[in-house]
């Protein structure tokens, strides 16, 4: 899987909201590789877009496309300031990924120093995670270059991520957690989708 990451700035929620569900409804079907997408703008008006398809060759293919770069030129506009586009080659599913039935979607940005021991741990969380977290659904990390990383986890709704948060994990999921966060450089960013726009190809 390959995923392309757009972030940026727009004044403009519902036109881009617009610009998307045309995307989807006009030109998915159309697209090379599309697997789906998951989209969103912030309270603060930070728009957040995670494209996966089934390889960069796809992703680039549909970039080729005519009809593609006369809506990018049109969606574009509701952008301001710059806009920031990450290319993932290495991709990392957590619970079997995204999932359109999610009601909230956090995306998170940092850099993680040992990228082989964050694919270990996210192994390790499946056996034990499901039953602590029933309100994560799904997620995904793409990685875009000498460890740094967008995430986007899943949940059910806004409400249950906040509960599940407080809650105290058992002492084994607990280490996983604080060797997870020992991996980070720096200071991870939040991003809260509170009304995530997501779809996948059928």
């Amino acid at each position: 899987m390959f995923i392309q990451v757009i972030r940026g700035r727009t004044g403009d929620t519902a036109g881009l909201r617009a610009a998307l569900d045309r995307w989807v409804a006009e030109l998915s079907g159309s697209a090379p590789g599309w697997l789906g997408t998951t989209a969103g703008v912030t309270d603060d008006g930070t728009f957040v877009n995670l494209a996966r398809f089934e390889s960069e060759e796809a992703a680039r293919a549909n970039s080729e496309r005519p009809e593609q770069g006369a809506w990018w030129q049109e969606t574009s506009k509701l952008l301001t300031g710059d806009v920031i586009f990450h290319d993932c080659h290495e991709v990392i599913p957590f619970l079997g990924g995204g999932s359109d039935d999610a009601g909230f979607v956090q995306v998170i940005e940092g850099k993680v120093r040992n990228v082989s021991r964050m694919r270990e741990l996210n192994d390790l969380y499946e056996s034990e995670f499901t039953d602590f977290r029933p309100d994560v659904i799904g997620g995904i990390a793409a990685l875009w270059g000498e460890g740094s990383f967008t995430q986007a986890i899943y949940f059910t709704s806004e409400e249950e991520a906040r509960e599940g948060e407080r809650k105290q994990p058992p002492s084994e999921l607990k280490a996983l957690f604080d060797e997870e966060m020992s991996l980070y450089e720096g200071d991870l960013v939040y991003y809260d989708l509170r009304d995530p726009w997501l779809a996948s190809a059928r």
